[in-house]
């Protein structure tokens, strides 16, 4: 059965680089990077928020579709809502296909130096809404998000250490 493998996480934990590896180690996975969607939206520089919203149905849907096809679809992207979550599962539900959530966590000093160690499109964002700070208000809000049943991923390693967490972790799914 397809599955879509939702990488949450705070911001410069890791996502999008964990996302790509997975992707490029599993064929026909779609990497569903949505903030990649978002450059393809006029204006989203000046407003990322209201892109971010336009995007994320349309990436759901195009999940949707490529899950249908029988192949797993990979979507490093931060959630914070509940409600939020239960769109991600619905759209694999109706692609016929499993909803696997995973938090990435790292002390929030490791994905502040992280940030301010990578190069990424939406780092102007962060930084015009307080850089460092932002890092660590994510840090807190998805920590709060956490429900006992959340599956979190330690992935203060390096990046072959989080994705091997992450191989077992799905493979404990199976099970």
């Amino acid at each position: 059965m397809p599955r879509l493998i939702h990488l949450n996480g705070p911001t410069g934990v890791g996502k999008s680089t964990l996302a790509a590896r997975y992707a490029a180690a599993h064929p026909k996975t779609l990497n569903l990077d949505a903030d990649e969607i978002v450059r393809l939206v006029g204006g989203w520089r000046e407003d990322f928020h209201g892109a971010v919203e336009l995007v994320r149905p349309l990436a759901l849907t195009m999940a949707a579709t490529h899950l249908a096809s029988g192949h797993d679809v990979v979507m490093p992207q931060l959630i914070m809502r509940h409600g939020e979550r239960d769109r991600f599962a619905a759209a694999a539900t109706s692609a016929g296909a499993d909803y696997l959530e995973f938090v990435l966590l790292t002390p929030p000093e490791t994905a502040i130096l992280r940030y301010r160690h990578r190069e990424h499109h939406i780092d102007h964002v962060v930084e015009a809404l307080g850089g460092a700070a932002v890092v660590e208000q994510s840090h807190d809000r998805i920590t709060a998000y956490l429900t006992p049943a959340t599956r979190v991923i330690d992935a203060s390693g390096d990046l072959g250490d989080t994705c091997a967490k992450l191989i077992e972790a799905l493979a404990e799914q199976l099970n």
